[in-house]
């Protein structure tokens, strides 16, 4: 009994004390630094756990009677318990859990911090068994580890305190003073059990989280950086949720702040090991590695990671990458229909068509899957792209149109993509009166899908201004096509390029080299390419041929400029610079075409060196050497070098031509042999002038029986020309 009665006692003296120590500190009045009790162990020691901390303000019921102020001081200064920092620390605390977030910072800003700090490296070096580091560690007693924790809570909650206030700069600070003491005092990280008996791990982690957030809310994005990479560099013994939370938080502002990070500068690095150059490629890396232990079963599934995650590999154009990962995550993570569809589209943009249509048939073949409509437009828009699969295509646009009686957006589309497939069956068919219903059937389609948009899908003005000027039908293709421009605030260079080939097909070429110039005020340094190649092919119609040198020359320099830029950033800009590629070679070619209409053949023989550094099997190479050829009276080597060009492209219409140009010249064959090259060269292109007019040769040259074919022809040849652009409009 006497035992129970002394520890009655004692609880209740502490808990006199406790309430003494509120009193204080709501009056005001402080505790006198030279008045520290040189106890070996304080109150943070002796109940610490006993004070019931809460993170949440206004968790206390307790309310203070500030009576009796003086009383409350001198029973603090006789008990021996605690000093004045960490007597501030615990009031602080408590005025914090109440809600009283002003006076707790009050209260908190009374720690003398600086003095605080190095006191608290000691210790954590002694607890850490490391070799001293401080020259007045030896002078200066350590502290316990309950104290420590309790001084590192009161930084903390100022923290917390100033983030309340609207004060996210000294918040920040307050943070890092923390993260600053624990780095330098332990500079390879925590060690694994370290501060395991208090709650001064939990504390840590609760700062290194707030760190990022607080530099956010302070619109400070390099900090945010070097926030999110503190946290994640150094060994904090962090939990798996909150070191998850801290690399998806991270992701998501690399990805989408619009702010770019330098690489990480880290202290030590392994030979060998990747190291990210950019935002993207560090996103990537997080969101992998939290995919990955979300494999290891260490954490629970967040369908977002892999949302962010494909953002992220389609802008790096890794897309293959994001379909292998989507093929590894294990049975019932993701439905089969969505499965399907995201493997088809990671497919489509790799350019790997047929795997793409293979999954979506294998999707839509299924009759337990139900409004595929977004399945059936993805096929459907495969199917156009593909002259082998169109009939496919138009039977899944049936398909999609008899969904889509309720969603006009839907079926605006599905009249696009039919407008678009019609238009390319057209060129397949056999007789004139197909191809010419299957063009006003495409017409008539792409015409109700622009009505359907009341005339504001770019996607759809430019198809019909295209289709348009396939079928000469200039006039209006060159309306579309304004509508366009007018609708794109002239952003789009490609359609700049199509309204200049446009008013090329109706002879203005100075209308259409203005608009050129134009557009070239207009866009980047990146964009000007195919526009300089279109000004070089306007000056030469022109005979300008000395302008269209020069010009070829500045297209030239850009793209020099471009490759080097892309060594740098070369798997985030691949697609560029294969285009990029494409465009040098074919302006090589068009230079020495240039060449050897001045009859300098040293220069363009020059130009195709150049060419076929970069491509040695190029169709388009080697039909440019056979008019070299042609031009120095070489028929017979200029027949060889279209032979070559054929047997790389068989279907190279510029080549089906002069290959039959050159037989009609230099061979005794039969007729029928060279008409083999033009009718080819007009199934592929019936708007070809030059093989209609070859054409109507041949049939001239062959009998009076012929004359009827012949005059056909050449009245085609003539159309064509008086409409004919620059350059072909597809």
């Amino acid at each position: 009994m006497r035992i129970k009665y002394w520890l009655y006692r004692q609880k209740s003296t502490l808990s006199l004390k406790l309430r003494k120590m509120m009193k204080c500190i709501c009056s005001g009045e402080h505790l006198r630094v030279d008045e520290i009790i040189p106890s070996s162990e304080s109150l943070a020691t002796r109940d610490y756990s006993a004070s019931g901390y809460s993170s949440r303000a206004g968790e206390t019921d307790t309310k203070v009677d500030t009576s009796n102020i003086e009383e409350a001081e001198s029973s603090l200064r006789e008990s021996g318990f605690l000093n004045y920092e960490e007597a501030r620390a615990l009031l602080g605390r408590l005025e914090y859990q109440k809600g009283n977030v002003e006076a707790a910072l009050r209260v908190f800003e009374g720690i003398d911090i600086a003095a605080v700090v190095p006191r608290i490296k000691i210790t954590v070096v002694r607890r850490c068994e490391l070799p001293r580091r401080h020259s007045q560690s030896d002078n200066t007693p350590p502290m316990s580890m309950h104290a420590v924790s309790l001084l590192v809570e009161a930084i903390f909650l100022k923290a917390k305190s100033l983030q309340a206030l609207g004060r996210y700069t000294e918040a920040a600070q307050s943070c890092k003073v923390i993260l600053d003491t624990f780095e330098s005092a332990i500079p390879d990280g925590l060690p694994e059990n370290f501060a395991s008996d208090c709650k001064l791990l939990e504390t840590l982690n609760n700062a290194v989280g707030l760190l990022p957030d607080l530099s956010k809310l302070a619109y400070d994005p390099q900090e945010v950086i070097l926030a999110y990479r503190r946290a994640l560099l150094y060994q904090w013994n962090l939990d798996v949720e909150t070191r998850t939370k801290l690399e998806k938080d991270f992701a998501i502002f690399l990805l989408y702040s619009g702010h770019d990070a330098s690489p990480p500068n880290l202290r030590s690095q392994m030979e060998g090991s990747f190291i990210p150059r950019n935002n993207v490629e560090e996103a990537i890396l997080l969101l992998l590695l939290i995919l990955k232990k979300f494999m290891l079963k260490r954490i629970g599934w967040d369908p977002s990671i892999l949302d962010h995650l494909g953002f992220a590999l389609s802008i790096a154009g890794e897309c293959t990458s994001l379909a292998h990962q989507i093929e590894e995550l294990p049975p019932g993570i993701v439905e089969s229909k969505e499965k399907y569809t995201s493997l088809a589209l990671c497919y489509h943009a790799e350019g790997d068509d047929i795997i793409a249509l293979n999954l979506l048939r294998n999707l839509l073949n299924n009759r337990e899957n139900h409004s595929c409509g977004f399945e059936l437009s993805l096929a459907s828009k495969i199917c156009a792209e593909d002259s082998n699969s169109l009939e496919e295509g138009i039977e899944y646009i049936h398909k999609l149109l008899a969904q889509s009686e309720k969603c006009e957006q839907r079926a605006s589309f599905a009249n696009y993509l039919r407008g678009l497939s019609l238009s390319a069956q057209s060129g397949g068919v056999g007789s004139d009166a197909q191809r010419i219903s299957r063009q006003s059937e495409a017409l008539e389609a792409l015409e109700t899908a622009q009505r359907m948009t009341e005339g504001k899908n770019s996607s759809i003005l430019f198809s019909l201004s295209l289709e348009n000027a396939e079928q000469r039908k200039l006039d209006a293709a060159l309306y579309y096509a304004k509508q366009l421009l007018k609708l794109e605030a002239g952003s789009n260079v490609k359609t700049w390029i199509l309204l200049a080939r446009i008013l090329s097909a109706q002879k203005r070429y100075v209308d259409a080299e203005n608009i050129i110039d134009a557009a070239l005020d207009e866009a980047g340094k990146w964009d000007q390419g195919e526009l300089l190649r279109s000004k070089a092919k306007l000056q030469i119609v022109q005979g300008r041929l000395r302008d269209a040198v020069e010009t070829y020359t500045k297209l030239l320099a850009v793209l020099q400029v471009q490759r080097k830029s892309f060594r740098s950033q070369q798997k985030l800009l691949k697609d560029k610079q294969k285009g990029s590629t494409n465009l040098e070679m074919e302006t090589w070619h068009d230079l020495a075409n240039v060449y050897t209409s001045l009859s300098q053949w040293r220069d363009a023989e020059i130009c195709l060196s150049k060419s076929e550094a970069i491509n040695p099997h190029s169709a388009s190479r080697l039909h440019s050497a056979g008019l070299l050829y042609e031009a120095k009276g070489l028929p017979k080597e200029a027949l060889k070098s279209f032979e070559k060009a054929l047997d790389i492209e068989p279907n190279h219409v510029p080549s089906l031509i002069s290959t039959a140009i050159v037989l009609r010249q230099i061979s005794n064959q039969s007729p029928p042999v060279v008409k083999s090259f033009l009718t080819d060269a007009l199934r592929l292109d019936r708007t070809n002038s030059t093989a209609w007019y070859n054409l109507g040769l041949l049939y001239k040259s062959e009998s009076s029986a012929s004359a009827l074919e012949a005059a056909e022809c050449f009245e085609a040849a003539a159309i064509l020309q008086e409409s004919e652009p620059v350059e072909p409009f597809r």
